[in-house]
């Protein structure tokens, strides 16, 4: 290993339960799981994130919704999934969230309204509704290098071109 993967691994560390209230089978991560199975999991239902944010996502391979997971403990799907609308009652896959060594650069399709061609130095959730609500939708820079033109750019299950509010992920 070299000194910046050593370097990178202590920036990320999240841990999952197989069951709510942190019981059952757990494991601890510090970097990507394309598929929790893949580990011995069925799926993974509470997880206390201890530093980096990750992604979570409801299918293997990063695949699915996608559910910011900030630093700090979801007992139940609840926790993660907040005021999204959306029901998933388990993970199957996740990764950390890369920060954009250089400025994310946002096209202007359905954001017109927030931000004409903001430049964003930082990572970014994305949401379908006001007051942070619906879908979520992760953005970095490594993605399509940092520019979303349409929206299925910035997911693979992106249900609308509907984005009406942005914050940045914190550390």
């Amino acid at each position: 290993m070299t000194s910046q993967t050593m370097e990178t691994l202590g920036q990320f560390k999240i841990t999952v339960w197989e069951e709510e209230n942190f019981q059952g089978k757990r494991c601890e991560f510090l970097m990507e799981c394309p598929s929790i199975m893949e580990r011995g999991f069925r799926k993974i239902r509470s997880i206390k994130v201890e530093s980096g944010p990750w992604v979570g996502f409801e299918y293997p391979e990063h695949q699915g919704q996608q559910f910011i997971l900030e630093k700090g403990d979801y007992p139940r799907w609840e926790a993660w999934s907040g005021n999204s609308g959306y029901r998933t009652e388990h993970l199957l896959s996740f990764r950390p969230v890369k920060c954009a060594s250089h400025p994310l650069f946002v096209g202007t399709p359905s954001w017109a309204p927030l931000c004409r061609h903001c430049v964003l130095p930082h990572r970014w959730v994305a949401y379908q509704y006001p007051g942070y609500r619906g879908y979520q939708y992760v953005l970095e820079r490594d993605k399509q290098n940092g520019e979303f033109k349409k929206y299925s750019e910035y997911s693979t299950q992106a249900h609308t071109n509907q984005i009406q509010s942005i914050r940045r992920v914190q550390h």
